[in-house]
């Protein structure tokens, strides 16, 4: 069964999305300060994804590109290092939950840089999602983390502006930009770091973070943009709220609030019924117009 344009997409978002879900855990399991968490995971990224590239003399469609391409890069580098010092700042449950606003920025972003309209039903699933955001905010604990908060807001922004120029310049080679923002996060936190002070068990997890998990997700979730718009391959990010919260409280006992909970709750049923919704739209799609499924 051939799949169409769409479910190549959800596809695509939906693993990569699970496969992200676990950065916090392992953030959680390398056990060392945040800077060289940020500079190892980015440099082993560099590593096995640069090599891809010039293997592939995939360099060469730089030159279609290249502001577009350094943009995304930056970005990539950003969120990469925002979401290593929000988790060492907050609860991976409140940063996961927090994430969430993604979707806020790729619409405002694909809104108006390109101008490309918002479905109604992603508009009301984002408003809904901000209300369950807010309980993380505001809820018990939350000031003693407003700056690991603060980290997390950043990096969904930064989020939903890279999937953003990802939509609007599809021929922007993804292993290509995805190496060098693991270089360019490397770079900035390679003087704050303390890379060759750590023991095997955490070089073991941070390899495990850098050659395997990071590079097949970030692949993954930012090749679905040629399939979906950025502000729906945003909102995926919401799996992460209920499996990254999942995986922490079960492996290592960190037991989100209730308001984190209950704000998780909230934005997980909206995916839900935005997913569904989305997928009964294609079906009707498909039966009016059969060879879609081709595209």
């Amino acid at each position: 069964m051939q799949l169409s344009a769409y479910q190549r997409g959800l596809l695509m978002v939906v693993l990569g999305v699970v496969f992200l879900s676990f950065d916090g855990l392992l953030i959680r399991l390398a056990d060392t300060d945040g800077w060289t968490i940020v500079f190892w995971r980015g440099f082993l990224m560099f590593s096995v994804l640069g090599l891809l590239c010039l293997t592939g003399s995939r360099l060469a469609t730089l030159r279609h590109s290249p502001f577009s391409s350094l943009v995304s890069a930056i970005l990539l580098g950003l969120i990469s290092a925002l979401f290593v010092l929000a988790v060492m700042n907050a609860n991976v449950a409140n940063v996961v939950v927090i994430l969430s606003t993604a979707p806020l920025f790729a619409a405002l972003f694909s809104r108006v840089f390109l101008k490309e309209r918002v479905a109604l039903r992603t508009l009301v699933a984002i408003a809904i999602c901000i209300l369950g955001m807010s309980l993380v905010f505001m809820g018990e604990g939350a000031h003693g983390m407003l700056i690991g908060n603060l980290y997390a807001l950043a990096a969904a922004a930064a989020i939903g502006g890279n999937l953003t120029v990802l939509r609007r310049f599809p021929a922007i080679d993804r292993l290509v930009v995805i190496a060098g923002g693991g270089l360019l996060s490397a770079a900035i936190a390679l003087p704050l770091a303390s890379p060759f002070s750590l023991d095997a068990p955490r070089y073991g997890v941070l390899a495990v973070m850098g050659l395997i998990q990071m590079p097949l997700a970030t692949v993954l979730i930012n090749s679905a943009t040629r399939y979906l718009p950025s502000t729906e391959v945003a909102l995926f990010y919401l799996v992460e709220t209920a499996l990254g919260t999942l995986w922490v409280w079960w492996m290592l006992g960190e037991t989100p609030t209730v308001s984190t909970l209950a704000g998780g709750a909230v934005v997980i049923l909206v995916l839900v019924l935005h997913a569904w919704r989305g997928l009964h739209l294609e079906k009707q799609r498909l039966r009016l117009y059969p060879g879609f499924a081709g595209n």
